[in-house]
């Protein structure tokens, strides 16, 4: 059997074409291995982008909540605020009128006390003037008696000259 031995022309195309099919597809095969790096890293890129924007969103959500806490804290301060206020001034208010009301006790009672005290200096003047009018009485009829007695005596004197 003979051995078939391709000319040097064929010989020399098989090569080429083994190596133009090696080629290829060695080339295929690392576009493809770079394709797969670029989509992995592409998705790696929208993964990083996604967290990152997902950060944000929950960075943003967590400021409003502090916002919103910190306003709810103020509101309540300031309700507290105004609340103890009133509550001041409420107190204020009845310590006044407290305090109006004592002084018109304390003024009453001066009044009523003035007026005792008028009442009695009236009593004491009536009896003092009732005393000095009796007195002045008595006196008057102690000289009346006097008087009489004397003129009796006056007479009996008259009536002892005479006789």
């Amino acid at each position: 059997m003979q051995v078939f031995s391709p000319s040097p022309t064929v010989r020399f195309n098989q090569e080429y074409c083994a190596q133009f099919q090696e080629f290829h597809v060695k080339e295929d095969a690392e576009k493809e291995r770079k394709g797969k790096e670029r989509k992995g890293k592409e998705r790696k890129g929208k993964r990083r982008e996604e967290k990152r924007r997902e950060e944000k969103r929950r960075e943003e959500k967590k400021r409003k909540e502090k916002k919103r806490e910190e306003k709810k804290r103020k509101e309540k301060k300031r309700k507290e605020k105004k609340r103890k206020e009133k509550k001041r001034k409420e107190k204020k208010r009845k310590k006044k009128r407290k305090e109006k009301k004592r002084e018109k006790k304390r003024k009453e009672k001066k009044k009523k006390r003035k007026e005792k005290k008028r009442k009695e200096k009236k009593r004491k003047e009536k009896k003092r003037k009732e005393k000095k009018r009796k007195e002045k009485k008595r006196k008057e009829k102690r000289k009346e008696k006097k008087r009489e007695e004397e003129k009796i005596e006056s007479m009996e004197r008259l009536k002892n000259r005479w006789f």
